[in-house]
């Protein structure tokens, strides 16, 4: 029965351990999205506030294509950055 308590123990520890790890990596990509969504909002401000007034108000075209390009720029630069750091850590 001792044998029985402490697999039992040992199991509920293990899932513990997972559950947690788990709701940590939620939570983080829960926060990710929100930053993501906030500079998302950023970008289209600047690209509206300074780019259409200099094309005109029929340039939504060319705001898109902007914005695509600003945005695939960052996330190509943060993706290399946080590869090098992690080669670097592990």
């Amino acid at each position: 029965m001792d044998e029985i308590k402490v697999k039992v123990s040992k199991e509920a520890q293990k899932f513990r351990t997972q559950f947690l790890s788990e709701l940590l990596k939620l939570v983080t990509s829960g926060f990710g999205l929100v930053s993501a969504l906030a500079w998302n909002e950023l970008i289209k401000e600047v690209i509206d506030t300074y780019l259409r007034p200099f094309f005109g108000e029929s340039s939504r075209l060319i705001s898109l294509l902007v914005y695509a390009v600003v945005v695939t720029f960052l996330a190509v630069l943060i993706t290399y950055q946080l590869s090098k750091i992690s080669k670097e850590k592990g």
